[in-house]
């Protein structure tokens, strides 16, 4: 195959010495042929007219040569472009209906396959990316949502005996500390690091170096990698920052390297050292290694697989070796997968379109196509011409499709929930983008081209030009129907799929949350434990902020909690119950919280009292618990004046007594259900792992964000070196519901684009019909049928292909809108009312669609009509 394009190609560019040698050649071959004949005696004129008939004529060999060599049929091809680049022109209308529709079924893949190439399919940016992989040795029975990690001592145990990587190196994600000294305070996110991370990564700072061995022992390890992006940020790009010190979480940490431009995996601002040890904590975390060079991810499995049975039997491993890309984009590739599925029925809407358009103006080509084939035309000729024609369009709309994939991609970027797109950096429209396009556009050409390229030249001259062609118009009229069914089936589908997206949001966003969201403003703080190393500290600091607050001007009600609801980060344990014994499983949050905390969110106390200033450490520990709490360990009880314990093996002053009562609210999610939960006053807390992270919450009469200007000022004058972030509890909920919004707009926006394009593709389909009807339709109307019985037979027509559409594309929704269980929330993906409204929509759409053509056929003068042809 490419030994002969190569050949073509060849022959295209050389055809001026071609041509010169095939000269030479054929008259040395006549010549000598001539020679022989003289020499036998002949004389030499009749010699070369001998020579001359033996050969045939030198343009017949010349022609032969040029059919061997491919020349022919490229010119052929050529000359099919330019008449079809002439036929187009002179059908300017067609043409850009034709590209603008092509333009819109294309530029929506080209936007979403842009957006996968970069988050799905580019490699990481790393030296044989190839050769990373994730090792996880996850247990059944760790509630992670399929986070690849390992704990702290598997890791030890692992690395001790793999023999299949050549490095491993573990590290932490999801830590934030608090930069200051550089400019504002800031809230940034940073990683700690073992030594081998960019060793094993295989790429080192640009400017210094990475973390050398025992860099992660206590005393040597205030080192640090800043990000090139922080650096130019916050340091000016000044090389000098090296040896310096800056200050993380209140420490003083040394700069020793500033790592290349965009490398911040995994998502990062800074990295430090850190060191693995073993005690009485283990915790979780990812681990990356580098494969050898001939050791494959199967090896490396079944390696893993014998080190999982060595590390003991006391927890049920479940081994797993995954691409080190899956760490960034497992959670999104769902969704990219349901949209480029659905932006794949659009351009099939699309093509359907066109083929319908290009039936239709078939009709008008019948006796072009009967003198081209009765002058010696072949049919696959014909057939070449007409998909040339096709393969015009579809790359005019391939390129008009690019010029709206730059506008779709930006967008969709805008449009996109702020972190929850992974590798934003890599999309970009590219080389492998626009080879995406063009052959997809060349696919798109010879796909919708074909059917009309096969019926229009599926007869010979005598059947086009004669009586037989009418026979030839109704089988190009079903043709057009079965592709207007498929539209309006493929559209069905989206729109059930959009539905079913639309009502799962409304209901999302219909969910109670157990407290009220509106005028409420909230600051959240991370005391570093080199500050605020003991509760007493983080206490002061916390009664000090809420007493500023309340203070302000147009404030109602000021409180703390440690993890606000839908912050998505609890504390979850378990406790004691006095008297009985807690139910086997039942866990609660662990929520400690200020007096006015439940005012301030509007939680009512639904019995007992709230917290005051005089739940402190010198007073009996109390707790306020919420309704699942109270039923499930008191039913039919009253909760007020019950003792529980935080404590596993609670000692007298551990236990501490309900003094109240409130509703459940979503602590992780609207979409997740309440949790039950036991607070506490912080004051009463001693540990402080549960007061170093506070969100403080004000309610306020005036608009909130006048309020926030006074937050502002507050916390600098308790601690200026607290980074400030404020935001209302409203975009706080806006941000739970960001992302399926996000996917309903954009599922909604192709359902959207895939109606418009069916209904015309209805509207092109009766207009057709009318027009080759309209004869037919005089006679009617001369004979006696009404404007109705006209309409009637119109719509009927209308109706069968409304009701095929419906029926296949109802029965196709059933089987394919179950890829969006994953993405609904309290509907299923089976639900009639949607699919009812959605037929219905359609139906209702698909009438108004035939509105045009049927008023234009009631309009026929049947006059005119029997003079029609």
């Amino acid at each position: 195959m490419w030994t002969r394009i190569r050949s073509w190609a060849r022959a295209m560019l050389r055809r001026a010495r071609m041509e010169s040698e095939m000269d030479a050649e054929l008259r040395f071959h006549i010549e000598a042929f001539a020679e022989d004949l003289v020499r036998s005696g002949v004389p030499r004129p009749e010699a070369l007219r001998r020579a001359r008939i033996e050969f045939g004529g030198i343009e017949r060999a010349k022609e032969e040569c040029r059919d061997a060599r491919g020349v022919n049929f490229v010119e052929s091809i050529l000359q099919d472009l330019r008449f079809g680049l002439r036929t187009l022109r002179k059908n300017p209308g067609f043409t850009a209906v034709a590209v603008m529709t092509l333009a819109l079924g294309i530029g929506a893949n080209t936007a979403v396959f842009t957006v996968v190439n970069g988050v799905l399919l580019r490699s990481m940016p790393f030296p044989e990316a190839d050769r990373l992989f994730l090792v996880s040795l996850n247990t059944g029975f760790q509630q992670f949502d399929g986070q690849p990690e390992v704990s702290d001592r598997d890791y030890l145990a692992f690395r001790g005996q793999e023999q299949s990587f050549e490095q491993v190196t573990s590290f932490s994600q999801g830590t934030t500390a608090n930069l200051t000294g550089a400019g504002d305070p800031v809230h940034i996110p940073v990683a700690y690091v073992t030594t081998e991370f960019f060793p094993t990564l295989r790429t080192n700072p640009v400017i210094g170096r990475g973390f050398a061995a025992g860099e992660d022992e206590p005393g040597r390890d205030n080192v640090v990698v800043l990000s090139n992006e922080l650096w130019k940020e916050r340091f000016g790009a000044h090389r000098e920052i090296l040896g310096k010190t800056v200050r993380l979480d209140g420490i003083s940490r040394t700069v020793i390297g500033i790592m290349p431009p965009g490398f911040e995996f995994p998502g990062v601002k800074v990295w430090m050292p850190l060191a693995i040890r073993v005690d009485d904590n283990s915790f979780m975390r990812p681990v990356v290694g580098r494969l050898r060079s001939r050791v494959t991810p199967q090896q490396a499995l079944a390696e893993l697989k014998t080190v999982a049975k060595h590390l003991g039997p006391e927890r049920d491993r479940i081994p797993r070796i995954l691409p080190l890309k899956d760490l960034l984009v497992a959670n999104i590739r769902p969704s990219l997968l349901v949209f480029a599925g659905a932006v794949a029925f659009v351009l099939l809407i699309a093509c359907a379109n066109v083929a319908n358009l290009f039936l239709a103006r078939a009709t008008g080509r019948f006796q072009e196509m009967a003198v081209r084939s009765a002058l010696g035309a072949g049919r696959w000729r014909l057939m070449r011409q007409l998909l040339a024609e096709s393969t015009l369009i579809s790359l005019a709309g391939g390129a008009a499709g690019i010029l709206l994939a730059f506008w779709g991609v930006r967008a969709l970027m805008a449009l996109a929930p702020a972190g929850k797109v992974p590798r934003m950096e890599m999309i970009r429209i590219d080389g492998w983008v626009l080879a995406f396009t063009f052959g997809l556009s060349v696919t798109t050409g010879v796909v919708f081209g074909l059917v009309p390229a096969f019926r229009a030249t599926s007869h010979g001259a005598r059947e086009s030009l004669g009586p037989a062609a009418r026979g030839v118009i109704g089988g190009r009229e079903r043709i057009q129907s079965a592709l207007t069914v498929s539209e309006m089936a493929l559209a069905l589908i989206l729109l059930t799929g959009a539905g079913l997206m639309l009502k799962s949001f409304l209901r999302l966003r219909a969910v109670n949350p157990g407290f009220s969201t509106h005028s409420v403003m909230t600051t959240t703080v991370d005391l570093p434990d080199s500050e605020y190393r003991t509760a007493n500290q983080m206490q002061a600091f916390h009664t000090r902020m809420l007493g500023e607050l309340s203070r302000l001007p147009g404030v109602l009600a000021a409180g703390a909690v440690n993890w606000i609801p839908l912050g998505e980060i609890l504390a979850e344990g378990t406790f004691q119950v006095e008297g009985s014994k807690r139910p086997p499983g039942f866990m609660v949050d662990k929520p400690c919280v200020s007096p006015g905390y439940f005012k301030a969110m509007r939680m009512p106390v639904l019995r007992g009292r709230d917290f005051t200033e005089s739940d402190s450490a010198t007073t009996p520990g109390v707790v306020i618990v919420s309704q699942t709490v109270a039923q499930t360990l008191w039913p039919g009880q009253d909760p007020i004046g019950k003792r529980i314990s935080m404590e596993d093996e609670p000692k007298p002053e551990d236990w501490l007594t309900v003094v109240g009562l409130v509703e459940d609210v979503k602590q992780q999610g609207l979409a997740k259900g309440s949790e039950p939960a036991i607070y506490q006053p912080y004051l009463q807390v001693p540990q402080p792992f549960f007061l170093n992270h506070m969100t403080f919450v004000v309610r306020t009469a005036l608009p909130p964000d006048s309020v926030a200007a006074g937050m502002r000022a507050v916390l600098r004058n308790v601690d200026k070196n607290q980074p400030i972030a404020i935001t209302s509890m409203d975009s706080l909920v806006a941000t739970t519901t960001a992302e399926p919004q996000f996917q309903t707009r954009l599922l909604a926006t192709f359902a959207l684009v895939a109606l418009a394009l069916t209904i015309v593709g209805i509207y092109g389909v009766l207009a057709y019909a009318v027009a080759q009807r309209t004869r037919e339709i005089g006679v009617r109307m001369a004979l006696g049928a009404q404007s109705r019985d006209v309409m009637q037979m119109l719509l009927r027509k209308a109706l069968v292909l409304m009701s095929m559409g419906i029926i296949l594309g109802g029965a196709g929704g059933f089987a394919l809108t179950r890829v969006l269980t994953k993405f609904l929330f309290e509907v299923k993906p089976t639900d009639v009312p949607t699919f009812a409204a959605v037929a219905l929509t359609l139906v209702l759409s698909a009438l108004a669609a035939c509105y045009v053509p049927a008023r234009r056929a009631m309009k026929v003068d049947p006059m005119v009509a029997l003079r029609y042809e």
